[in-house]
């Protein structure tokens, strides 16, 4: 059983993305770290069919490290971390939702729904525009961040892609009504100006699961591992201290 600070923090990215989202966080954190590729993305085999929450959750979870952990899921890997926070409650120390959507509007729904569909219609234009909401052009080091992530994108079997994006697309909907059963501490922190992760959606997982703080970063939108890795860190040692500190 490890000690307190030997407890691991486990990282969950994005859909399109995969692990190395989390370098810069990884980089910053005191503790050990392991950021795991979702089903389909990074080094794991593309998606051949349909897939959801549960499937994704068992597929992690035998990856995990053994015993507790600190489980932080960015996006769809918050889905999944919240699926696993329920599933196996004794797993996870703490649970930290960044970027994460969350009882989706009906207009908010439609709107995913019409992403999944151009991305079914023009795989290459859609993580296009995935990069203008993600990284405007009229930011800072927009065109670097860009040039980036965009390999990333790009490397994705489109087929795989689509099938994680259902996931991502519905599982706010599957998740909502179970999120009261999560038990320990959590986080949900989002970018004031992320249009499809709102500060709102944060508001509604904390009045969704108890022990939730949230946490709205000025003046970001979606990417915070990328864009403001230093505050998130900072959030996120906040949280495990706490939490190992009230044990």
């Amino acid at each position: 059983m490890p000690t307190d600070d030997e407890v691991p923090v486990v990282l969950l990215h994005g859909v399109g993305l995969d692990r190395t989202v989390w370098s810069r966080v990884e980089a910053l954190l005191s503790r050990t770290a392991s950021a795991i590729d979702l089903p389909g993305h990074g080094a794991q085999p593309p998606l051949t069919g349909p897939t959801d929450l549960a499937a994704m959750a068992s597929d992690v979870l035998a990856r995990m490290p053994a015993g507790q952990v600190h489980l932080v899921g960015f996006s769809l890997g918050s889905l999944v971390a919240q699926q696993i926070a329920i599933e196996e409650p004794t797993r996870v120390r703490s649970l930290t939702c960044v970027s994460s959507v969350c009882a989706r509007t009906q207009e908010e729904s439609a709107a995913v729904q019409g992403r999944l569909e151009g991305a079914e219609s023009d795989f290459r234009g859609s993580m296009e525009r995935a990069l203008d909401r993600w990284f405007p052009e009229d930011e800072g080091d927009s065109e670097t961040l860009r040039d980036e992530t965009r390999p990333v994108l790009l490397a994705n079997d489109p087929d795989s892609y689509r099938h994680a994006y259902a996931v991502f697309a519905a599982g706010d909907r599957e998740l909502e009504s179970k999120l009261n059963a999560i038990s320990s501490p959590t986080l949900a922190i989002t970018g004031e100006l992320d249009p499809g992760s709102t500060p709102e959606m944060s508001e509604r997982i904390a009045n969704r699961i108890p022990d939730t703080r949230v946490a709205i970063v000025s003046g970001a939108r979606h990417m915070l591992p990328v864009t403001h890795p230093e505050v998130l860190t900072d959030h996120l040692r906040a949280l495990t201290n706490h939490t190992e500190g009230s044990r």
